[in-house]
């Protein structure tokens, strides 16, 4: 039986193309898995927004927002200093804010609703305690002076922590804040709103000194509740938005500023 002097070289060759196919493929699945693990990676920082025009969309809920009586959403976004932003309906733009990932880093300013535009974020500037840089209030006088009416609210069960802040006239009329811990900010008489709410308010030091019983007043600790109350008698309650209550339209999605990070007082060196 005659042999074949090239079957040594296809059986190399043959092996060469099984090799190069193993390593293909290899390739190939592992790219596969890097695509499937740097999706939602890639997606923080490369997120396209839907620009189809919608309703409005409620939230307030574990989160912090600002109230601005204004229609102007551009002025809202210039008197912020915002850059970087990039158009998004009431969708996209309330389900990035509440994002795991995208929402610690960014801001919502809406399309106007019954005459107020609302900033929406967990990164803006809350009102802090002893030891940090107070960087809630220099913002919101900001806004007062270019917007007849500027309020603030937090609400952040987990945390405990409540809020709610008005100017009126670019002046303060009422800011309160509380924690577990107790009331941490209380500025301007309580409005009537607060006081329909019939909580009794102490300032956390003076219920620290407190010995025994309080009296006839109870010490009552604001809730979610509250805050939405307190809002829908100073503007709208964020919760109860249905897209019925706006036209359709745009609003923003931004970077939040670094700016508005929490910072912590520094000590000033011994000279």
């Amino acid at each position: 039986m005659p042999v074949d002097a090239s079957y040594p070289l296809r059986s190399r060759i043959r092996g060469q193309i099984n090799v190069i196919l193993a390593v293909a493929l290899l390739v190939v699945t592992t790219a596969a898995i890097a695509t499937i693990w740097l999706a939602p990676r890639l997606g923080r920082n490369r997120f396209i927004y839907e620009l189809k025009p919608d309703g409005p969309h409620g939230f307030g809920c574990e989160m912090s927002w600002i109230a601005i009586l204004s229609t102007d959403t551009e002025a809202v976004l210039d008197a912020l200093m915002l850059e970087g932003e990039a158009a998004s309906n009431w969708n996209n733009g309330i389900g990035t804010v509440y994002d795991h990932w995208l929402g610690p880093e960014r801001a919502f300013v809406t399309p106007p609703v019954d005459g107020w535009t609302f900033v929406v974020s967990l990164a803006l500037p809350h009102p802090v305690g002893f030891g940090y840089v107070d960087k809630c209030t220099p913002l919101l006088s900001a806004l007062a002076r270019r917007f007849v009416d500027v309020q603030y609210f937090f609400s952040y069960p987990p945390l405990d922590f409540y809020s709610w802040v008005r100017f009126r006239d670019g002046q303060l009329v009422r800011a309160f804040a509380s924690t577990d811990q107790g009331a941490i900010w209380s500025r301007g008489r309580q409005t009537r709103a607060e006081q329909s709410l019939g909580l009794k308010f102490y300032e956390f030091r003076g219920v620290r000194g407190r010995s025994g019983d309080t009296g006839s007043e109870i010490l009552m600790s604001p809730t979610e509740e509250h805050v939405m109350q307190i809002a829908r008698a100073w503007s709208r309650d964020p919760t109860a938005l249905t897209a019925a209550d706006g036209r359709p339209g745009l609003g923003y999605v931004t970077p939040a500023p670094k700016a508005w990070r929490t910072e912590r007082v520094r000590k000033k060196s011994a000279a």
